[in-house]
Formats: structure tokens, sequence, C-alpha cells
């Protein structure tokens, strides 16, 4: 990949479902690039697209037509083995519903990510990043035994744990209430300017998405760029 190429891009991205009245467009001719270290928020109603277009940029779905590139990679000529091994190697995430799997402790939440990847797991490293974000007691518990917000501190921690150049998040603080949502806002931002991670953020919060560098507004599968004011 050429310096400063995006580190994701989209070209001529749609997205085309049938339904009884006829087809329906998701997604319309989107074209968007994200540099390098880059935080980038998307906003929108519910039902304008963007919880697509973002399985779209991480290689969960494929589009009906057009181009999405990861690092330069075109992910919609792989299939699906090839597109788990590339985000594997470049992506992380984080979910409204955490995600976690509930018969591994918090720790081993954490380390799965290394594991899948077959990277060396390094305990330590996992426990420390636990520590940064409030839970170095908490290793041992279960999903079941930690709070919503808890929970969301280990998704957090795990989405790190493998260092991807590519984080997208998925209206991570929808299932927290105001306080805990702003201290996990916290903990993702900052974790993302220590490990110079790209960042791609779904959220409803208009004052979430203003702490990004860049806001994109979805509407009925249009994505504009605009810029949004706490």
């Amino acid at each position: 990949m050429t310096q400063n190429a995006p580190v994701v891009q989209t070209v001529d991205l749609w997205q085309t479902v049938p339904t009884s009245a006829g087809t329906l467009d998701i997604l319309k001719g989107i074209d968007l690039e994200i540099k390098s270290g880059e935080s980038v928020a998307i906003v929108g109603a519910s039902g304008s697209g963007k919880t697509t277009l973002l399985g779209m940029l991480a290689g969960l779905d494929t589009p009906t037509r057009g181009q999405v590139m990861l690092q330069g990679k075109d992910i919609t000529q792989m299939n699906e083995e090839a597109r788990a091994r590339l985000r594997g190697e470049l992506v992380g995430f984080v979910f409204q519903n955490f995600q976690l799997l509930p018969a591994l402790t918090a720790l081993e939440n954490v380390v799965l990510p290394l594991e899948l990847r077959g990277t060396k797991v390094d305990i330590k490293e996992a426990s420390d990043l636990l520590a940064q974000v409030g839970l170095q007691d908490r290793g041992q518990h279960f999903p079941k035994q930690l709070s919503g917000g808890e929970q969301q501190r280990v998704a957090i921690a795990r989405a790190f744990a493998a260092r991807p150049p590519i984080l997208f998040a998925d209206e991570p603080t929808g299932n927290l209430d105001t306080v805990t949502g702003n201290t996990i806002a916290d903990l993702l931002f900052n974790l993302n300017a220590q490990f110079g991670t790209t960042l791609i953020l779904v959220t409803h919060d208009p004052k979430l998405a203003a702490r990004c560098a860049r806001t994109y507004v979805m509407d009925s599968g249009v994505l504009q760029a605009q810029e949004i004011i706490a």
C-alpha cells in the first residue's frame, strides 16, 4: 500500500435487497476514503443503512456491487475464508451488546482474538490491558458476574488486544446509562489515541460523534459528510 493511501475505501458501493414491493436500495453508491489513524463517525436514524455499511466495511457482508478495500486489498473479491483471515489481521470490533463469550472469563475473552489469529498470547499484556480499563481485579470473572459497563470494558480491552490497525465500533455506548457511557467513550478514545488505531464509529449520539475528527450522516442509504458541533 502506498504512503497516504486510504486504509479503508469504498467505490460506488450498493446494497440492494428484494422486497414484496420490489427492490430496496439500502446503500446507494457510497464512495468513502479513510486514512490511517483517522477517527470517523457515521450517524443516522435507525434503518438509514449505517450498520449495513459498517458490516460491509468490515467484510462481514458483501455488497450487491461496488468495492471495499482494507489497506488496499479488495475484500469484495475474496471468499469468506479469506475475508475472515484478513479481519483477524486488520480489524477489531466493539459492539453495542458486548458479544463476550459467556463460558470464558474476562481475561480469556481478551486473549481470544490472539488465539484465533495464532499469535503468541502474552497473559501479562492482556492483564495490563484489563488494568487500563479498570478491571485489574476482574480477570477471572465471567461475563454474567460483570455489570454492563464492565462487560463493555472487557470488550474494549479485547478489541485492542491484537493491536488491530482498524477498529469498528457499533453503538458502543448504546446499552449503557449516560455516566457509564461517558466513561466507556473516554476509554475507547484514549486507547485509540494510544495505539494509533483507525476508528470507525456508528452511533446515534451526536456528542459521541463529535469526538471524532470527521462525521458522516447516513440518510436513506446516502452518505454525506457533515460537521457536527457538540
